[in-house]
């Protein structure tokens, strides 16, 4: 793990477990799903990359979402 804060798309430090909101529609590779804005994401986990966080959401388990598309709820 790296010393690098992970931020959410307003700059709001994140932490392992903390509950995020999506505030795009995304579409998941591989799938046909589309997770919608507004989904909200809880228990999720730092990954190594500050640009990304790993989670599981009802319709996908084991995602990658970019910190971008995240604020913090």
């Amino acid at each position: 793990m790296t010393d690098a804060i992970v931020r959410d798309s307003n700059g709001t430090p994140l932490n392992d477990g903390d509950s995020v909101t999506l505030i795009k529609d995304l579409k998941v590779k591989g799938t046909s799903e589309t997770i919608k804005r507004g989904t909200l994401v809880k228990n999720i986990r730092l990954s190594g990359n500050p640009g990304e966080i790993e989670c599981n959401t009802k319709q996908v388990k084991g995602l990658v979402l970019k910190t971008e598309f995240l604020k913090k709820a």
